[in-house]
């Protein structure tokens, strides 16, 4: 359903909203059939780009070359308010000490007459990305701690990242380069959290609002720099597969010059929007297993939702009074499934009936849907995806197949 426009009417009808990318901030979109919309408004302040300083004011660079400037790590040791993976090793006593090669910035709201903080409590953009490389390389990939835990932690501290960045006056070029590969680690911890985790530290809410923050600020970063930037035709593709369905969404990536659009990247993503606009169940999901796995975390707040209208659609189609048997083995091809289990899970969430092991049956009035379609495991779809390789490198890997970012006459 069309969201409706100020007016009252859908949208589309009247004048043109401003530009999703130009918004602050954008408003999260419904995931896997979610009936509402969230208003992020506890979002960073100021978001990247900051707003023009007052003329004769510089924005300053920060200095600070820890992780976590010493001044907030001995405030917080002080206060017993250390996280457990920045505790230095045999200090989980009484008093734990912080380790300054573990201790990460933690995020810390702005508030009206708050007075900026000085170039030392700010990290420059090196610093700012080596972070988002020490969390995707040593805190995402723990054994010691639940996706849960480790989601959380890892959202808050590249929501620091993102408010640092926009407290300096950083370059466009080193800025979307921090906010890439922030965004990247994001994408890949939210995709990581299973359906049991809905109720555990990570707020799946708010790590939805946080992932569409940091698109935010990324595409403005884009918008309103020169660049180059040569991973934008993918960014702007992840933006595209995690707002799937989106009309907003689609708006933006179709007003973006026609040599970005012409990348393979935004290509393959134009096309997964299409095929799931269209319900052409077997064009999706023959696309999104060849998806790299950046762009398989992106979408895959999408699959149950396509998995179940795809499964509706099987049901007006082949469901007959008597009732009709189709093989398991062919929805697990179809719908890309992690294997037999998975498809009699998801019929039997749907009221199907079996017939044995490896054959479901289409009755009349048998097909119901109660609450969020089933996530399922997408070990196929995304978690196989890595090839081996860690997620540190995913994240600062070069684009391979992107010949142009930009237009190449000026704008």
């Amino acid at each position: 359903m069309l969201r409706p426009g100020r007016g009252g009417g859908p949208v589309g009808v009247g004048p043109a909203p401003p530009p999703l990318s130009l918004r602050r901030p954008w408003r999260a979109l419904p995931q896997d059939g979610a009936s509402g919309r969230t208003y992020p408004r506890d979002g960073e302040r100021p978001s990247f780009p900051p707003s023009p300083p007052m003329p004769g004011y510089e924005l300053p660079v920060g200095t600070c070359v820890d992780m976590c400037p010493a001044a907030e790590r001995a405030q917080r040791e002080k206060e017993r308010r250390l996280h457990r993976f920045e505790v230095a090793p045999g200090c989980r006593g009484h008093r734990p000490r912080a380790d300054p090669q573990r201790a990460v910035k933690e995020y810390s709201r702005p508030a009206a007459g708050k007075i900026r903080p000085p170039p030392s409590q700010l990290r420059p953009p090196s610093v700012l990305l080596a972070t988002v490389r020490y969390l995707a390389s040593e805190v995402v990939e723990r054994t010691d701690a639940s996706r849960a835990e480790i989601a959380s932690f890892v959202a808050d501290r590249l929501r620091a990242v993102r408010l640092d960045l926009a407290l300096q006056g950083a370059g466009d070029v080193e800025a979307a380069l921090v906010l890439e590969a922030a965004l990247a680690v994001l994408l890949a911890v939210v995709a990581r959290l299973g359906p049991s985790t809905a109720h555990g530290p990570a707020d799946p809410m708010l790590l939805q609002a946080q992932v569409q923050e940091g698109f935010g600020s990324l595409r403005r970063c884009y918008a309103l720099g020169a660049g180059p930037h040569p991973r934008q035709a993918t960014f702007q593709g992840l933006f595209l597969l995690y707002n799937l369905g989106s009309v907003e969404a689609l708006h933006e990536i179709l007003q973006l010059p026609t040599a970005l659009r012409s990348c393979p990247a935004l290509r393959t993503a134009l096309a997964v929007d299409s095929a799931f606009r269209e319900g052409n169940t077997a064009r999706l999901f023959r696309l999104l297993r060849t998806l790299p796995y950046l762009q398989s975390c992106a979408v895959q707040c999408h699959v149950g939702r396509a998995r179940r209208g795809a499964l509706a659609r099987l049901a007006r189609a082949l469901s007959t009074p008597k009732g009709q048997t189709l093989p398991l083995g062919f929805m697990v091809h179809l719908l890309a499934l992690d294997g037999l289990k998975e498809a009699r899970d998801l019929c039997q969430a749907h009221g199907l009936p079996l017939d044995g092991q490896e054959r479901v049956v289409f009755l009349r009035g048998r097909y119901t849907e109660e609450g969020l379609p089933p996530a399922g495991t997408c070990q196929v779809l995304v978690g196989n995806k890595l090839g081996g390789r860690t997620l540190e490198e995913v994240v600062t890997a070069e684009e391979e197949d992107e010949a142009v970012d930009r237009p190449k006459s000026a704008a």
